[in-house]
């Protein structure tokens, strides 16, 4: 007899969360217009386009205009059919087609990245400098800077002249950042680790050098703690919000109208993150642990991206990567929360699994073509960094669940009137057992089988087949 292997229908409660971060239907519609399909009507138009800008365009320009003219048709395409064909993501405002083509510009880095690393270095610099001919004549020596210099300075004046553009994009970063995670044990963990990082590459990279006050004052307490506290402000706000949304056709006011188009382009609703709580497994534990990685990864591939391919950290180069990868965050973040987190959430996001394969391209990148700078690592230092990633991990995790467990204690003194402390700790494990949990469980198709044939028929709960004619790819804005 073959062996049979039970998996979900598209009926089941798993594809249903799936679906909700992958490709989220837009529940409330205040516009049909913006929500219909009109693929004829754009087809039409950029067809149009194409013989207008073919037939009139001046052929006759040199041939890095032709080249650079081919390249944007290309893309802009590519996006229309990003439109047309690619998931909304987990987030419908301020319109999916936005986040259709957040996930458009992550393929199309995601082809570069893979295109670049089957070139050699000199083919590499020539494209950028093809792109950018002011890189010619800038080289990396150039950016050289007075990093650690004359740290036992330390004075209100010194501290105010350090003060420049990057502690501000420092601290916007970090409320960003904040939006996203949503946690303050993570938050503080990523801030404090990557200043270590930083320790631990400064032997590759001039610019990690600094002095202890720089790191420990201006970056860690008060661009990042304040930028970690604003976003965390923010987050409550939102979270206390009441989301009730009238349609645009609902409102008489032309004031009212213009407040709500403003309103579009605000969360729909907001989930408060729970990463870490006294139920936690080890799964959830090494995901945790994978998010702090990860995020160092990309970090530092910022920075050895920049100094291997030579460019100056204002160049529109890095603050376009920086820009794509916060966008491309945003989704990724929260399909991977949901993945972590919900046990009903069988697969990964395709954008969060796109954004980990760009990262890892891309340090594939950094070795390939930075092993002049590899060749001069200290292994010492390398190894003690991993070992407290590791450790700090640890500790994140063992002190955020120790607080929400001693949180949960304090609110049932508060709420039962319960003193015994040996009641209080029943109860805290029973609340501890009813929270659901994320495990893996290894079974072949035989083990499946006899499950199946080992149950009692009246305790089996009949899955009933839902309907999932609001969950199927909606109405595409095609213009």
């Amino acid at each position: 007899m073959a062996s049979r292997r039970r998996t979900y229908s598209s009926g089941s409660d798993a594809s249903d969360r799936f679906i909700s971060i992958n490709e989220r239907p837009v529940d409330d519609i205040s516009l049909e217009f913006f929500y219909k399909s009109h693929t004829i009507t754009l087809l039409i138009v950029i067809i149009s386009g194409l013989i207008y800008f073919a037939f009139t365009r001046d052929e006759n320009e040199s041939i890095q205009s032709n080249i650079q003219a081919g390249l944007v048709a290309m893309v802009f395409f590519f996006l229309i059919i990003s439109i047309m064909a690619f998931p909304n993501g987990p987030f419908t405002r301020p319109h999916p087609a936005v986040w259709r083509i957040v996930f458009g510009l992550s393929i199309l880095y995601m082809l570069l990245l893979l295109f670049i690393i089957f070139q050699d270095y000199r083919t590499v610099r020539s494209m950028f400098e093809w792109l950018f001919p002011e890189l010619k004549n800038f080289t990396i020596d150039m950016d050289k800077g007075e990093w650690g210099e004359k740290c036992d300075d330390l004075s209100l004046s010194r501290l105010w002249e350090s003060i420049d553009f990057f502690c501000f994009a420092h601290f916007a970063g970090w409320a960003m950042k904040t939006l996203l995670v949503r946690h303050y044990g993570i938050l503080w963990t990523i801030s404090v680790m990557w200043e270590i990082t930083e320790i631990a590459f400064s032997h590759l990279l001039p610019n990690f050098i600094e002095c202890w006050w720089d790191a420990i004052i201006l970056d860690v307490l008060l661009c990042n703690g304040f930028g970690i506290w604003f976003g965390m402000q923010v987050c409550h706000l939102m979270e206390m919000r009441y989301y009730n949304w009238e349609s645009i056709k609902d409102i008489q006011t032309t004031t009212g109208k213009l407040k709500r188009a403003v309103l579009q382009f605000t969360p729909e609703s907001w989930t408060a993150m729970r990463w870490l709580d006294p139920a936690c497994t080890y799964m959830r534990f090494l995901a945790v642990s994978q998010l702090v990685v990860f995020w160092q990864l990309s970090e530092l591939n910022t920075f050895f991206l920049k100094h291997i391919f030579q460019m100056p950290p204002s160049h529109p180069l890095v603050f376009i990567r920086i820009f794509l990868l916060g966008a491309m965050s945003a989704p990724t973040i929260r399909q991977y929360y949901s993945y972590v987190t919900d046990p009903r959430c069988k697969r990964v996001g395709t954008q969060c699994w796109v954004y980990g394969l760009c990262m890892c391209i891309e340090s594939l990148i950094c070795i390939k073509f930075g092993a002049d700078i590899f060749q001069h690592t200290q292994i010492r230092n390398i190894i003690l960094w991993i070992l407290v990633q590791a450790a700090m991990s640890v500790m994140c995790v063992y002190v955020c669940v120790t607080y929400h467990r001693w949180q949960r204690r304090r609110q049932i003194k508060k709420d039962d009137s319960v003193d015994d402390e040996t009641e209080v700790e029943e109860k805290v494990n029973s609340y501890i057992q009813s929270l659901p949990r994320k495990t893996v469980t290894l079974s072949t198709p035989e083990d499946e089988d006899s499950d199946d044939e080992g149950e009692d028929a009246a305790s089996k709960v009949p899955r009933r087949r839902k309907n999932h004619h609001h969950l199927r790819r909606g109405n595409r804005l095609d213009q």
